[in-house]
């Protein structure tokens, strides 16, 4: 049986520059998704969310080489980050964000194997807000990205380089919410070694 990376199926959304900004066209993907609020730091809710997506991850994994025969690895942990003031994330006023986490999917799975693997893993570990999970496609297009190497905390002159630098001398408006792919594992790398990739959604002003 052979093993799908999507990474790899989709190596243009998943690799980026880290000097300069790119332009790439997004397709439709899907996604476990699992919406918050809160510092990620200190919020019981995002450490909950962590723990849904990857439970139910791994479990459609298996279910999916059970079923199907058809086996994958599991993507990396993805965000979409918001706040009715975009000026605090270039702050890091990390209590005023809302989230959304979530991990992508290969178009084969269906919302009744999330529902199925939903069940098993309330049954196995009872997971607390499990039911919040879901599974929905995103649309995103037009999206400006680069790799941000370094701290989390870090990426706030990069931001503010594109929102008001690169967008504008482009002739470009922001579209949706800003997205962040974690390329690195943060419980096995120092912070001034984290990859995360970081996207934005845009439009011809």
């Amino acid at each position: 049986m052979s093993k799908i990376d999507l990474k790899t199926e989709y190596k243009s959304l998943y690799s980026a520059s880290a000097r300069e900004f790119s332009l790439i066209e997004v397709p439709a993907l899907k996604y476990l998704m699992f919406d918050g609020k809160g510092d990620p730091n200190t919020a019981p809710e995002y450490q909950q969310a962590i723990e849904a997506l990857y439970s139910l991850s791994y479990t459609l994994k298996f279910t999916s080489k059970r079923a199907f025969d058809r086996d994958y690895v599991v993507g990396p942990l993805e965000g979409l980050w918001y706040a009715d003031d975009l000026s605090t994330f270039v702050s890091r006023q990390k209590s005023k964000w809302s989230w959304t986490m979530m991990i992508l999917q290969p178009d084969w799975i269906c919302e009744e194997m999330v529902k199925g693997a939903r069940s098993e893993v309330l049954m196995k570990k009872g997971l607390p807000g499990i039911e919040k999970a879901r599974l929905e496609t995103l649309e995103e297009g037009l999206c400006a990205q680069i790799l941000h190497v370094g701290s989390y905390d870090d990426e706030g002159p990069v931001l503010k380089r594109l929102h008001e630098e690169w967008l504008p001398a482009n002739g470009l408006i922001e579209t949706g919410h800003h997205h962040e792919i974690y390329l690195s594992d943060p419980r096995k790398t120092v912070p001034e070694k984290l990859r995360t990739l970081l996207r934005q959604p845009v439009k011809r002003a």
